[in-house]
């Protein structure tokens, strides 16, 4: 892998196998490997950007593809009436680990309340 590659490229590209759950001429969506509820699906852009914001900032389009396909993903995954979960993390701190922008979709399960609990 180049220093410039990124794992969900080599994904994408084929190069390193993924249980993949869609694809379109923009995105692909495959399970996450270390799953964090039943359903737990990336949704990736197949263009590469960092971050959200930088997705959001180049390809106003593309993230309105990613979006759809989050909502495409709870569909075939049978979360779309009962609810479903979709996060970004944006950075390090935000614990983003893979800098090539993506959605992680979660349902299946009651997921709780999200972030950190509030204290009394």
């Amino acid at each position: 892998m180049s220093e410039d590659e990124t794992l969900f490229e080599r994904i994408i590209a084929g190069e390193i196998p993924a249980d993949v759950v869609y694809q379109d001429d923009t995105t692909f969506a495959f399970r996450d490997i270390r799953p964090q509820a039943k359903v737990h699906v990336l949704v990736v852009p197949k263009k590469r950007y960092r971050n959200l914001g930088e997705l959001a900032a180049g390809d106003p389009q593309l993230l309105a593809d990613v979006a759809l396909t989050a909502r495409k993903v709870a569909e075939l995954e049978g979360v779309l009436e009962s609810g479903y979960r979709v996060v970004f993390n944006t950075d390090s701190d935000a614990g983003q680990t893979v800098f090539h922008v993506h959605a992680h979709v979660l349902g299946g399960e009651p997921l709780g309340l999200f972030g950190a609990p509030q204290e009394d």
